[in-house]
């Protein structure tokens, strides 16, 4: 019966004598009721005054702690055509094993015996860079011998020269005596003339004094011809001097230039040869591209490029390889806002997918299922998706990591922060507030001694 009338029916006739009113109104079932909401409000305060880990959670992956322990791709360094296969995915390699041949696709190196062919261009060169050699030694020894005659003839020129002087000065000593002899018989021959007048003298006497005269006279002019003629000699003596500098001068410059051609081409050659070593490496080194190898000792995940006979560039991927050997590590990114609250060598908690776990993330002491890490870097430089990468090794300290992770499954981490009551929590989250300004105690001290 509903009790919507100004007549109240319980003023006037009492319920408790009824049946039902005395199971209604008899049971103090609301005491019980309002006992539990007050405990509850009790114990409700009381949490509010609990410690709260504050804390960062993001969403990562697992990696490697090294970069060369991640999963990578073989590419080849040529372009070239796939021959052979020689694993099948999901085998296990060691170093140096052979993955697959290829071929040469560019028409430039289809000869088989490229690299041959390439060695017997340098031993000719080398043949021919020896030639050069040698000519250019007995053009140096030609010059050498040029340049001893040019001494010897210098030498005796001069000395030719110096005796042609010495015979100018003889004659020219020889000239003076026969100038004073012719005048030492023209005073006589006067002197005789003279008595000869004066009767003193004979005709014989005076004759005999012309002819000495004459006599004289002829020794002076013959004489004056050798003075010249020594002189002429002198003359001569410096031109065939100057003719012997020149003439070697002009076979020396000619031996020179000759053997400076023939260095030139041994240079020349020498540097062909060079290049064709150079070459023959390169060729030589190209052969060994045609076998893809493994860089470490791994397993093959996928063969990208697959089948036979596919042609490919150079560069592409064509198989894909994971390390055997590897640390493993997370990789997982926070906000900007947050990242001033991440240090090098904070704790961090991580819950990989797959694994079950039982999370509390401000009271970590009382959670199951996540392992500890240690942050080891942090990216200066925002990713793609906006955030900034933090890299985690397995906390030393702590348990384990699973055996069973693998390395690109999800992960999810949290980072613990500074401890504060549940209150100051509620009140931050509901404001908005970031997680208080935190370092860890050993960057304290030192921002401190600094």
């Amino acid at each position: 019966m509903l009790n919507i009338s100004h007549n109240k029916l319980n003023r006037k006739v009492s319920l408790v004598q009824f049946q039902s009113g005395k199971r209604v109104f008899k049971n103090g079932y609301y005491k019980r009721f309002n006992q539990f909401l007050m405990a509850f409000a009790i114990i409700g305060l009381l949490i509010l005054f609990l410690p709260w880990t504050q804390n960062i959670t993001g969403r990562g992956q697992v990696t490697t702690l090294k970069p060369d322990q991640r999963p990578q791709t073989l590419q080849s360094q040529i372009p070239g055509r796939i021959e052979e296969w020689f694993i099948r995915e999901g085998d296990f390699v060691k170093k140096g094993d052979t993955i697959l041949r290829i071929s040469e696709v560019k028409s430039d190196y289809f000869d088989d015996r490229l690299v041959e062919r390439t060695n017997d261009q340098i031993k000719a060169k080398s043949s021919s860079a020896t030639a050069y050699e040698e000519k250019v030694k007995a053009l140096q020894r030609q010059i050498t011998a040029l340049q001893n005659e040019r001494r010897l003839k210098l030498a005796q020129a001069k000395n030719k020269l110096i005796q042609s002087k010495l015979k100018v000065k003889s004659d020219s000593i020889d000239l003076e005596a026969a100038t004073t002899n012719i005048d030492i018989a023209q005073r006589r021959y006067d002197r005789t003339t003279t008595l000869q007048a004066e009767g003193l003298k004979a005709v014989k006497d005076v004759e005999e004094k012309r002819l000495k005269l004459q006599e004289t006279q002829a020794k002076l002019v013959s004489q004056q011809n050798k003075y010249l003629a020594s002189k002429n000699g002198v003359i001569n003596a410096e031109i065939e001097l100057s003719r012997i500098t020149t003439e070697f001068a002009d076979k020396i410059s000619k031996a020179q230039s000759e053997m400076f051609t023939a260095q030139s081409g041994q240079y020349s050659t020498q540097a062909e040869v060079t290049k064709l070593e150079n070459s023959y490496a390169n060729y030589k080194k190209r052969n060994d591209l045609l076998f893809i190898t493994a860089p470490q000792d791994g397993y093959v995940n996928k063969a990208i490029k697959a089948g036979i006979g596919e042609t490919f560039k150079e560069g592409e991927q064509l198989v894909g390889i994971m390390p055997a050997n590897y640390e493993l590590a997370v990789e997982t990114f926070v906000e900007p806002i947050d990242l001033p609250l991440i240090h090098i060598g904070e704790s961090v908690r991580v819950q990989f997918d797959g694994w079950p776990a039982i999370i509390f993330s401000g009271w970590p002491n009382v959670s199951y299922g996540t392992y500890g890490a240690k942050v080891v870097a942090i990216e200066n430089f925002i990713s793609d998706n906006g955030k900034y990468r933090v890299l985690l090794a397995p906390d030393e300290d702590d348990y384990e990591w699973p055996v069973a992770v693998r390395v690109g499954s999800g992960a999810r981490t949290i980072a613990l922060l500074d401890d504060v009551p549940i209150w100051f929590e509620l009140w931050r989250q509901l404001n908005g507030f970031p997680p208080n300004y935190y370092q860890p105690q050993g960057t304290n001290k030192k921002v401190a001694e600094k």
